[in-house]
């Protein structure tokens, strides 16, 4: 069980992991103040890429399911997100988001009915200042429009895991083709806006169309199809919780190729977010292995381990009364295989019956 948590959750940290480098694509290969024209291109193609891969559309309410979770998860989550990136340092944009984990824990006491423990309030707050130690510098400043596109960003992404997790996915219906109607969703509903609001740009350059396929295909597609799939696997507050290793991941990205430096608070905050994702991975393996011992023995076992003698008064209950393995009775019967005492008369021929002799008879020839 710990295993296969621990599986689930490193290839659902890889979806975070790339969003990490959104903020390095959006300023370095994007064309300038376009956040509509970016979350329209990320979204829609791959969307429909795998909508048309998988040749089945949503039937009876998921119609309107799969338009709320493709604008929370998709559509009203990228604007945002691309105007929070264009108006604030990578660092604020964030740590404006990691606050996340904490919309998610209080939407899943309402929605999913569970807990609230300790070990979650306290990885909330580590991780949140782990992401402000990692990110913030001296130089970071604050945009009104940038902090409200940001909290706003984080309500959209929490309220979609909940209800993603709340749902479940239609029956039949696999998971690419579930992020597929999301993309595809979430993409239809800006590109209207997108053009109204924005129009295209009069030139774009090969580095633009390179970064558009790279969030389209790889920001997107692949990711949210490891998102979606570890949202079905794993608590929604630890896969919350997997996206602090998204500022992790644009740190190091910043550090490597935009030559920023990186500070032993920096350090320390990196630590901070590794122990809040580690915290939620094992408290989430505990948990798993203690529900799976409180759902008891498996059916027909005894609970009696192997070789072990048998306690007085037990009984066998896993076979009917009458079957083979019935229990026997504590005085047992003579088998009735081992007949009467005397041996039984001869054969008579078919359709007579044996004379009656008298107990004299019987007697003198029993002596005889």
């Amino acid at each position: 069980m710990k295993q296969r948590v621990g599986l689930d959750s490193a290839l659902t940290v890889l979806a975070p992991v790339v969003w990490g480098s959104t903020y390095l694509v959006t300023t370095q290969l994007l064309p300038p103040d376009r956040p509509l024209l970016a979350a329209a291109v990320r979204a829609l193609p791959g969307g429909l890429i795998l909508t048309l891969a998988g040749r089945q559309l949503p039937q009876g309410h998921w119609w309107w399911r799969i338009l709320v979770l493709g604008a929370l998860n998709i559509g009203v989550f990228f604007y945002l997100l691309f105007v929070a990136a264009y108006h604030l340092p990578g660092g604020v944009a964030a740590l404006v988001g990691s606050v996340q984990p904490v919309f998610v824990l209080l939407l899943s006491a309402l929605l999913l009915r569970t807990a609230i423990r300790g070990w979650q309030v306290w990885a909330c707050v580590l991780g949140t200042a782990g992401v402000g130690m990692l990110v913030l510098g001296p130089e970071a400043g604050l945009d009104t429009i940038g902090v409200v596109a940001g909290l706003g960003g984080a309500v959209c992404m929490a309220s979609g895991i909940v209800l993603t997790k709340h749902w479940g996915r239609p029956p039949g219906v696999g998971l690419l083709t579930f992020t597929g109607w999301q993309l595809a969703a979430g993409g239809l509903l800006i590109a209207p806006v997108t053009l109204l609001g924005e129009g295209l740009p009069d030139r774009v350059t090969w580095t633009n169309l390179a970064g558009f396929a790279y969030l389209s295909l790889v920001g997107a597609l692949l990711a949210y199809a490891v998102w979606f799939r570890g949202i079905e696997r794993l608590p929604a507050l630890t896969v919350s919780l997997l996206g602090f290793a998204s500022p992790l991941a644009a740190t190091i990205l910043g550090f490597l190729f935009l030559r920023e430096g990186l500070t032993l608070i920096q350090g320390a905050g990196a630590v901070a977010v590794v122990t809040a994702v580690l915290l939620a991975q094992r408290s989430t393996a505990r948990e798993a292995r203690v529900a799976g011992g409180a759902a008891g023995p498996s059916p027909g076992s005894t609970g009696v381990p192997p070789g072990s003698p048998p306690t007085a008064g037990a009984t066998t209950a896993a076979a009917p009364p009458d079957g083979p393995t019935a229990a026997a009775p504590a005085h047992p019967l003579p088998p009735p295989e081992a007949g009467p005492a005397h041996p039984a008369p001869p054969p008579t021929e078919a359709g007579t019956r044996p004379a009656a002799q008298s107990p004299r008879q019987t007697t003198e020839r029993e002596q005889s």
